[in-house]
């Protein structure tokens, strides 16, 4: 059979548009293999909640995922489908979101029976944080984050908006700022109300009150990394013990729709020329 001109460009023109459905399945694929061979080897219920930033092919923006209700339903959902005594292993990658889903997530993560070990391969932060709270166990890399759980009110931090109505008369301010001041208020007590009773499961009262109110109340900015080290001497139990396969697994995530990176470098293990290896 012979093709013409007009029936090859086609083909390419078909082959081009199957192409990224292709490799998102073939990605897809190899995703589920590589969490059934960490179940299988861990004996765990393994849960990924990873969001990446996307761009937008058209117009260019970025618009960063976070934790919302859709995520809580599905955590919820694989919990109750796991056996209460069965490990859970959640893998942790995200900027944070909603305080109502990450709360929803963190308290059936300290319901679970089983151990609950949370992997954070590079960042959890705030909403993030708070899920990472409630595990068992907290395994970072020397240099992945976790953050702050201060909430936000309007896009601004509510201890923020508590310090500015502090340094003004009352009749200075209007009506909306003492409105968010009000809000601002509750926003932090329930926070750390929640986290401590998240920590005071696996500390002491006294000090679980004490690291929720230094977590919530703003101390830090919002996006202040806090490293494993910085982590495990504010008491938490995290561990840099990371496995190669969660790892290996990131990987697997890339960002969905992507311009080139400003990052590059040739994918494999380099030693330097010489080295004796141990062992």
């Amino acid at each position: 059979m012979t093709l013409s001109a007009s029936d090859l460009l086609w083909i390419f023109v078909i082959l081009t548009m199957l192409q990224p459905m292709l490799t998102r399945k073939i990605i897809e694929a190899k995703r589920l293999g590589m969490i059934s061979r960490i179940e299988k080897a861990r004996g765990s219920r393994v849960i990924l909640m990873v969001h990446r930033q996307e761009t937008m092919s058209l117009l260019g923006f970025p618009l960063m995922r976070y934790i919302d209700i859709q995520d809580s339903e599905d955590v919820l959902r694989a919990i109750r489908m796991t056996d209460d005594e069965m490990p859970l292993d959640i893998v942790l990658h995200t900027p944070g979101g909603l305080v109502l889903a990450a709360l929803q997530i963190a308290r059936a993560v300290e319901a679970h029976r089983g151990k609950v070990t949370v992997f954070v391969p590079h960042h959890a932060m705030s909403g993030g944080t708070l899920v990472a709270l409630a595990a068992d166990e907290i395994v970072m890399c020397d240099h992945s984050v976790l953050g702050p759980i201060d909430p936000q009110v309007n896009q601004y931090p509510a201890a923020s908006i508590l310090s500015a109505v502090q340094s003004k008369p009352v009749a200075d301010l209007d009506d909306e700022t003492l409105i968010l001041a009000d809000v601002s208020r509750k926003a932090i007590a329930q926070v750390i109300r929640a986290a401590t009773e998240l920590l005071a499961v696996r500390m002491p009262p006294g000090e679980a009150a004490a690291l929720a109110e230094k977590l919530a109340s703003g101390d830090w900015t919002h996006d202040y990394p806090i490293p494993a080290a910085e982590a495990k001497g504010l008491g938490l139990p995290v561990t840099t013990d990371m496995p190669e396969d969660v790892l290996t697994l990131m990987t697997l995530y890339p960002q969905p729709v992507r311009q080139s990176g400003g990052v590059e470098f040739l994918p494999f293990p380099r030693e330097r020329p010489g080295k004796v290896r141990r062992g």
